[in-house]
């Protein structure tokens, strides 16, 4: 009887089952388990962890990487100690202090100048005013002025007050004398009080004048008379000393160029050893004429060349004789109409 070939035949349990060829059951075999593929590729997953552990342990040696180096663009010399919360503190501590005399006096802008000057002066680092009223007592606006400043965190401030004489209010009469002098006064009895000569500078700013902050970066480093150009002053856009070869030769100045220093109050800044070591270098009053205070001033301590000019050889004006303009009260009553007092 023929053997039968039909796939139903050859996989069943019945009676023509099991005539059935030992490859048939071979080839039936094959078709169920798992193919050679599969048996590679579930192999090759269970060794991918380790073989990673390895490479990672090849690459660091078995040990933590050492950070890297910073890039050298940040790093500090060798030299250089590491910087510590406490060192801008004691490098502004070690700056020359600059002592800047104001002479002031009532007006209806005073108190808006001398706000705007300490609005700048807050932001000098050592800086200690000498604020000189023109009065024989000192005014209230200025003494509650002094204490708001101090209170607000501002710089140090001295209150004076020296009294000009009558007979030297005219027309014609050197102005401020009285309170420069008596702010150079009062830097000298304050440095014999104190245990030794420090450095410091002592610069003569009048209230209607406008400061640059980079002026008092330059005249930090006076080692005798520094000196600058000023703007809008004597008539022109700007006075100032003429240099050559880093030595003051000359005069840009549009008003008596004749005279020994002829420089505007706000363009010279002294050496507070120079001022220690003339204690009899004031501004005159007798015999001097207006304008030329700076010059009867500047000739007791120092000559033309040993002048220091700052701002790029005198070539950037960093100070301006603005002073203010005028102001108009004409519709201000002759009473006090106002329910309140203001002080302006």
């Amino acid at each position: 009887m023929p053997r039968c070939r039909c796939h139903c035949c050859e996989g069943c349990s019945g009676g023509g089952g099991g005539g059935g060829s030992p490859g048939g059951e071979a080839e039936g075999g094959r078709g169920r388990g798992p193919s050679m593929k599969s048996l590679l590729l579930s192999r090759f997953l269970v060794l991918l962890p380790w073989m990673l552990l390895v490479i990672v342990m090849l690459d660091t040696g078995g040990s933590p990487r050492a950070p890297r180096p910073p890039p050298a663009s940040s790093r500090q010399p060798l030299s250089q100690p590491p910087q510590h919360p406490g060192a801008p503190r004691r490098r502004e501590a070690e700056l020359p202090v600059i002592y800047t005399i104001t002479p002031t006096y009532s007006r209806p802008v005073q108190k808006a100048e001398l706000t705007r000057l300490a609005n700048t002066f807050r932001q000098v680092a050592r800086l200690h005013w000498v604020l000189v009223e023109d009065s024989a007592v000192g005014t209230e606006l200025v003494s509650r002025f002094v204490a708001g400043l101090l209170r607000s965190g501002g710089p140090p401030c001295t209150h004076l007050h020296a009294l000009t004489p009558r007979r030297f209010k005219r027309p014609g009469q050197p102005r401020a004398t009285e309170q420069r002098n008596a702010g150079l006064a009062w830097v000298r009895q304050r440095h014999q009080r104190l245990p030794a000569p420090q450095p410091g500078v002592v610069f003569f700013a009048d209230d209607d004048n406008t400061y640059s902050l980079e002026l008092f970066q330059e005249m930090r480093t006076t080692h005798k008379v520094s000196v600058w150009p000023v703007g809008l002053a004597g008539g022109r856009r700007y006075e100032r000393p003429v240099v050559e070869k880093g030595k003051v030769v000359g005069w840009y100045t549009g008003w008596r160029a004749g005279r020994p220093f002829p420089i505007d109050m706000a363009g010279f800044a002294v050496s507070l050893q120079v001022i220690l070591s003339n204690p009899k270098a004031i501004f005159r009053r007798h015999g001097s004429q207006p304008g030329m205070q700076e010059s009867d001033f500047l000739r007791q301590i120092t000559t033309v060349e040993e002048l220091e000019p700052k701002a790029n050889n005198c070539t950037k004006v960093l100070v301006w004789h603005t002073r203010t303009e005028k102001v108009n009260l004409s519709n201000e009553p002759k009473y006090h109409l106002d329910s309140v007092k203001i002080e302006v």
